[in-house]
């Protein structure tokens, strides 16, 4: 059996493109935040996890530009080796005040954030609980280590007691959720995930990716609900609402000193530039100086998610900027995508795996820099889009 076989026999995506329906790596020619150009056709992004509005801010952009200049391009090595720069450590620093903990690490990317941690803590005599509904890093990054995998119902926080009731006491337990889910745009019941916890000796991981710039005034899921201190870890990624590219793990400084002496996707990973660390410091500063930002993603989320209810739209439980247009087909999914591309409105298609079968949505997204006019264009387009797809 030739290995290949398998790519030669995988047409699906192939077909997409020739009917003038595939929606993904879609080649951008320009990207002005809250507009993108495709074709010479300008479009509203409301596809992007840009929440603050900051990668196209003139000082995260001069500040990059400034680190190349001094920097270069790349450190070309390992953060274990010749790849740390007093950059790396000062973003680390003012991360973990940031968020509230001791110390901090910062990664390559997102995804290595949690391939490295959650495999470094994840050992053969311990157990990994994860919401069904986890990002896949999440899912791989416990995959990658080598205790026992468990899994409990999206947010039903006692099919989770009842999965760790199951657990042998002498076992270490992580439990791994999402803080902010980037699919729904709801939230982890945190105060009640870590009062379980604490009962049954458990540790708890959040993954703030989306959250981060978003909740409890910019610092994350756990600040929204008052839980930091009962949250052991938080992590988060630089490609959201910090403008950049990396991501990083914060705790109790001997977790995160462990994690960094044995994570292999730090250890084995060349370390973002300066250019991006500098980057992801200032958009920290930003959210810093300017929390009417944080405040007006918000505000734009709940005018958005109030008019698409009111339409007659499916939007689940979304508490946030994140806001899915639940469509529960395939078909009407990519249907609705390209009406709304045509009409000049850029989404996310999302079917499954990404989502269970009978959730396929339409994934929206706000940024902090999205104008009224902008916003009222787009619900124009969603209803006139809505109506011929019999939506609503």
């Amino acid at each position: 059996m030739d290995i290949f076989a398998k790519c030669h026999d995988f047409t699906i995506a192939k077909q997409a493109i020739e009917q003038g329906i595939y929606p993904y790596f879609i080649p951008m020619a320009e990207n002005e935040g809250t507009e993108v150009v495709f074709e010479g056709k300008r479009l509203i992004m409301c596809g992007s996890n840009n929440y603050l509005g900051l990668t196209t801010d003139p000082r995260v952009k001069k500040a990059a530009c400034e680190a190349i200049e001094r920097y270069g391009t790349s450190c070309t090595g390992s953060r274990f080796l010749n790849g740390t720069l007093a950059l790396h450590e000062q973003l680390e620093h003012e991360l973990a005040e940031w968020v509230g903990k001791e110390a901090a690490l910062v990664f390559s990317t997102g995804m290595q954030t949690n391939l490295g941690a959650i495999s470094a803590l994840v050992g053969r005599n311990d157990v990994v609980i994860l919401d069904k509904d986890d990002h896949a890093s999440i899912v791989d990054g416990a995959r990658l280590g080598f205790g026992k995998i468990e899994r409990f119902r999206h947010n039903d926080v006692e099919h989770l007691e009842r999965v760790l009731r199951s657990i042998p006491e002498e076992s270490g337990k992580l439990i791994v959720v999402d803080g902010l889910f980037s699919m729904g745009g709801d939230l982890a019941p945190l105060p009640d995930i870590v009062a379980v916890a604490r009962k049954y000796g458990a540790r708890v991981m959040v993954d703030d990716a989306h959250g981060m710039g978003v909740l409890g005034g910019g610092r994350g899921t756990a600040a929204h609900f008052g839980v930091t201190d009962e949250v052991d870890l938080i992590m988060s990624t630089f490609s959201k609402s910090f403008a950049s590219l990396g991501g990083f793990v914060a705790g109790d400084e001997p977790v995160i000193h462990y994690v960094k002496h044995h994570a292999r996707a730090l250890i084995f990973s060349a370390s973002i530039p300066a250019s991006n660390a500098v980057a992801a410091l200032t958009a920290l500063c930003i959210m810093r100086e300017e929390p009417e930002r944080i405040e007006r993603v918000n505000k734009i989320g709940e005018y958005m998610r109030k008019a698409f209810r009111e339409m007659g739209f499916n939007i689940g439980n979304s508490q946030s900027p994140i806001v899915p247009i639940i469509i529960g087909d395939d078909e009407k999914t990519f249907l609705a995508w390209r009406l709304l591309f045509e009409n000049g409105v850029f989404v996310n298609p999302v079917i499954s795996p990404a989502v269970p079968p009978g959730m396929q949505l339409l994934r929206t997204s706000y940024m902090a820099t999205h104008t009224d006019q902008q916003l009222e264009q787009v619900l124009e387009v969603f209803y006139k889009v809505g109506k011929m797809v019999g939506l609503i």
